[in-house]
């Protein structure tokens, strides 16, 4: 059972649910975000410790909650007297005709060969060696890579702050010095039981905000993201997983409420799936599990709340 649920008195969905209905999600809400706080915390202080650490890896499967991970544990690094530089690897992605496929024929994006590996190497090194590179940005609407005009450098006192998919994968950093990096592996870890024989699990409460998130900042219907979900999951276990055990700290990104804030936005989404669609029977499915939780209205979600990355309405810049 994890620590945060036992401090709040939360451990199962009906827990959750008797909580919203006294009239306490407020306080369930701000329990969780505290929490995760606290934790980044803490592995800022880790970090803080290492005086030879020039970049620090955030690493987790699809819609973990990485890019606010990076914002807010830099906040923290801050107070330890870090100055952190954020670097995304979602900007590295190959233009999507020269993405490797699948063995269905698919653009495999989970592939580390779906980024520009040259690229990145030859920027983080000339980062690291106090050289100005410019960043590239991936317009995820057109599948291109474009060039961002900005330009970044970094100072001695500074760190690299970098999120991605593959950011703990060796490959990924093969020409910098292991004692330069602090590698963190972050996902939801929650697991909800919500029957004897039923339960929500990690990967699809990940799903669910990643249909939110796919649907309002990539132009992709409900259908479409999960149509793409088992070639994700596939790329998961090949790409993301086995590299967790290299983490020097995980993170775990997953709140008690989250599913009650999420059903807002990805119930419409979800009815919206066709019945002679080939996704239908796994919309329904994600359907069925929401109506175990009482909805919450995302009003008192702080802005700087990972859940914000999803919903939309964070104070971050993304």
């Amino acid at each position: 059972m994890y620590k945060w649920q036992d401090l709040s008195k939360v451990r199962t969905v009906n827990d959750v649910n008797t909580a919203i209905k006294l009239g306490y999600s407020t306080t369930l809400i701000n329990v969780g975000e505290a929490w995760q706080e606290r934790k980044l915390a803490h592995i800022a202080y880790d970090i803080s410790q290492k005086k030879d650490v020039r970049v620090v890896l955030i690493a987790g499967p699809s819609s973990s909650g990485k890019t606010t991970t990076c914002k807010r544990l830099s906040i923290q690094l801050v107070l330890n007297e870090i100055w952190p530089v954020e670097l995304s690897l979602d900007d590295y992605f190959l233009d999507r005709e020269n993405t490797p496929r699948d063995a269905d024929g698919k653009y495999d994006f989970e592939s580390l060969y779906a980024l520009n590996l040259d690229l990145f190497n030859q920027q983080l090194t000339d980062l690291i060696a106090g050289k100005e590179v410019e960043l590239p940005r991936y317009n995820f609407v057109t599948g291109k890579s474009e060039k961002s005009g900005e330009k970044m450098s970094l100072a001695s006192n500074e760190v690299l702050v970098i999120e991605g998919i593959h950011a703990l994968n060796p490959e990924l950093t093969a020409h910098i010095p292991q004692e330069q990096i602090f590698r963190i592996f972050a996902a939801p870890m929650i697991v909800y039981p919500l029957t004897a024989e039923i339960e929500l699990r990690p990967e699809d409460n990940r799903l669910l905000r990643r249909i939110i998130r796919d649907y309002k900042y990539r132009g992709a219907s409900a259908q479409a993201t999960l149509g793409q979900w088992a070639s994700v999951r596939a790329g998961e276990k090949k790409w993301i997983l086995p590299y967790k055990k290299y983490a020097d700290a995980t993170f775990n990104t997953g709140m008690p409420y989250e599913v009650g804030v999420i059903k807002n936005q990805a119930e419409p989404l979800l009815q919206g799936v066709p019945k002679d669609d080939a996704e239908y029977a796994k919309a329904l499915e994600l359907l069925s599990f929401m109506t175990y939780f009482e909805k919450i209205s995302e009003n008192d979600v702080p802005k700087t709340s990972l859940l914000r990355e999803f919903l939309g309405g964070s104070s971050f810049v993304y």
